[in-house]
C-alpha cells in the first residue's frame, strides 16, 4: 500500500494517477465565496468532463484546451481544500486515509459509482450559464 509509505510527492506517476477514485468532483466548477472564503461547488461540468463514464475526455492535453483546469500535481498546499473532503489527495495531504470504497482498497473500479460519491450522470454541461444560472447550480460535494 504505497499511499501509507509514501507521501504524495513521493509517489511516481503511475502511483500518483491511480489515486485518482474517478469521482468527477475536481471536474465541476467551483468557486470561492467572497464573504467566507467557502470554497462552492456546482453541478456544472467542465466541456471535457464525460459524465457518463466520469473520466475526462481528453486528460493528457486538459491544461491546453482549459487553460483554468485543475492540475493537482502542481497544487500548493493551501490550495487542497479546493478538492473534496473525500479526494484521495486531499485525504492523504491531510494526513488521513482513504475511504473504504476507493478503488485502491475495495479492488473495484466501480465502488465509487456503488457508493453513490461519484457525479456520474449528476452533472450538466457548462457551456452557457449566465451567472445567475449559475449560481442556482450550487450543490453539496459532500452530499450523495
Amino acid at each position: 500500500m504505497f499511499w501509507e509509505e509514501k507521501t504524495l510527492a513521493e509517489m511516481s506517476d503511475e502511483e500518483w494517477e491511480s489515486l485518482c477514485d474517478g469521482c468527477g468532483r475536481c471536474c465541476v466548477w467551483k468557486f470561492e465565496d467572497a464573504d467566507s472564503g467557502e470554497i462552492l461547488y456546482t453541478d456544472i461540468r467542465c466541456r471535457l468532463f464525460d459524465d457518463a463514464h466520469c473520466r475526462c475526455t481528453d486528460y493528457r492535453h486538459r491544461s491546453v484546451l482549459v487553460p483554468d483546469c485543475m492540475e493537482i500535481q502542481k497544487l500548493e498546499n493551501n490550495q487542497f481544500s479546493w478538492l473534496p473532503k473525500t479526494c484521495a489527495y486531499r485525504l492523504l495531504h491531510d494526513g488521513k486515509t482513504l475511504f473504504d470504497w476507493h478503488p485502491l482498497i475495495s479492488g473495484n473500479q466501480k465502488s465509487v459509482h456503488q457508493a453513490d460519491i461519484s457525479l456520474q450522470k449528476k452533472t450538466v454541461c457548462g457551456e452557457h450559464f449566465s451567472e445567475d444560472d449559475i449560481v442556482r447550480h450550487i450543490v453539496d460535494p459532500d452530499a450523495s
